[in-house]
């Protein structure tokens, strides 16, 4: 009996490892494809990417993924709601806590400023929106659409195209004095999201303001180059404040600015057989700028034969859910000895698209509803050695949305689809329709599709 007991109390650990291992692996995968989104406003810091830069305290998880504040797009109308604008719908509620001493505030000036997007993963877009507080505002209550100016200072059309991974828009800031909140909204084009970023800014007179540059940056040294290449690494600098970013020069050019938690990048683009000068500088949130590292020196090596084709692309899945006419794919990037310069996504055997080397999602269209469809993508290098496959992905349309007939006296919500005279429309915006808005008559509420 003593035996049996024993060897039942095994099986139960045994089981309970095994599901812990088990639940370990699939957070892993959650977190992994999670930690693929999305973007957050770097310049001037956002409260997210403070957190993260350690000027915010007692933020909680946001320091982990500053890039993930992602709620419904559509706002004032929609989008996440009063209160938990800060965190995006609440799923980082210390965003959210707000006062006139809560959070660490960027110096700004009315008039020309420019806001610069970090992306990890660069959707198609369909615009960017700059929202601020009202001047009556009031900073110790919690922020709400009637704290901000519903009617954004600043709207900029993308079309529907994927923005660089570094993506900025200058605007024309409206007229404050002392501590005011701007939200950013970059909306998606091809989900129905969007990401909502705060930013905490003092025009002038509530806070000190930050005369003093941050240190040198200190070591400043070349790990590798190879032809078109050459990796620089550097030692942190220190600030009063806090150090928001480092600029890194190819002589007297600005290559780019990284973060102030990133202490090495790879300067791309070089010419073999070539030489070059490179430093970094450390700015603060104020803007101001160290002095120069110390000047590295580099040579780029002569061209070399690439042979080596970039290893396959991995973790390949589908993102979101399917439409009757479309699947979105997603995949871990590849490497490669050189770069790897585009991604090759096949429909079966077929090639339904290309992207660039930095993305990493695709949506393929033009799809039949009701069909079961299989994926594969594989990386190509500037050489045009092309990687072996991923894993594939399988994924089925949805069936074809039920097309109603119109008729009079019926509200229709916006996006709602109705057949009129052997036509197919789109309803433009809501209403309850009347005998003589047939969708043929009143454009401003159908669209012909």
């Amino acid at each position: 009996m003593t035996s049996t007991r024993i060897s039942n109390s095994r099986v139960v650990k045994l089981w309970a490892i095994g599901g812990i291992m088990i639940l370990a692996a699939f957070l892993m995968v959650i977190l992994a494809q999670k930690a693929s989104a999305h973007g957050w406003v770097d310049s001037p810091g956002s409260r997210a990417i403070l957190c993260k830069n350690g000027q915010n305290t007692d933020c909680g998880a946001i320091v982990y993924e500053p890039q993930s504040l992602e709620a419904p797009k559509g706002f004032p109308a929609a989008g996440p709601a009063d209160g938990k604008i800060a965190s995006a719908g609440g799923a980082f509620p210390k965003l959210d806590e707000q006062s006139a001493t809560r959070w660490t505030k960027v110096n700004m000036s009315s008039g020309q400023n420019t806001f610069t997007w970090k992306l990890t993963a660069a959707h198609a877009t369909t615009s960017w929106k700059y929202y601020i507080t009202k001047p009556n505002w009031n900073p110790n209550a919690a922020l709400t659409r009637d704290s901000f100016d519903l009617t954004p200072f600043c709207s900029v059309n993308h079309g529907g195209t994927r923005p660089p991974s570094t993506y900025s828009d200058t605007c024309n800031v409206p007229q404050r004095t002392g501590y005011h909140v701007i939200l950013a909204v970059w909306e998606i084009a091809d989900t129905a999201n969007a990401f909502y970023n705060v930013i905490d800014v003092n025009f002038g007179g509530n806070n000190p303001v930050d005369n003093q540059a941050p240190t040198v940056p200190g070591a400043l040294t070349s790990t590798a180059t190879t032809s078109s290449s050459t990796s620089l690494s550097w030692n942190a600098s220190t600030d009063n404040v806090g150090v928001t970013g480092y600029k890194i020069y190819k002589g007297a050019s600005l290559v780019t600015t990284v973060s102030a938690s990133t202490l090495n990048y790879t300067v791309t683009g070089l010419t073999a057989n070539t030489a070059y000068t490179f430093s970094v500088k450390a700015v603060d949130a104020a803007g101001n700028e160290s002095a120069a590292s110390n000047i590295v020196n580099v040579t780029t090596s002569p061209v070399v034969v690439d042979t080596e084709a970039p290893n396959a692309p991995s973790n390949l899945h589908v993102m979101g859910a399917t439409t009757s006419t479309s699947i979105t794919l997603m995949w871990s990037p590849s490497t490669d000895n050189i770069g790897v310069t585009s991604y090759k996504i096949y429909r079966g055997s077929v090639l339904a698209g290309t992207v660039s080397g930095t993305t990493t999602e695709y949506t393929v269209s033009g799809l039949t509803p009701s069909t079961a469809y299989t994926f594969v993508v594989s990386a190509l290098d500037a050489a045009g050695n092309e990687s072996t496959a991923s894993n594939s992905a399988s994924a089925t349309t949805s069936d074809a949305p039920a097309v109603q007939a119109w008729a009079p006296n019926t509200s229709y919500t916006t996006g709602s689809k109705v057949s009129y005279n052997g036509s197919v429309y789109e309803c433009r915006q809501a209403h309850t329709s009347l005998n003589g808005w047939e969708p043929s008559n009143v454009p401003a509420l159908w669209k012909l599709i």
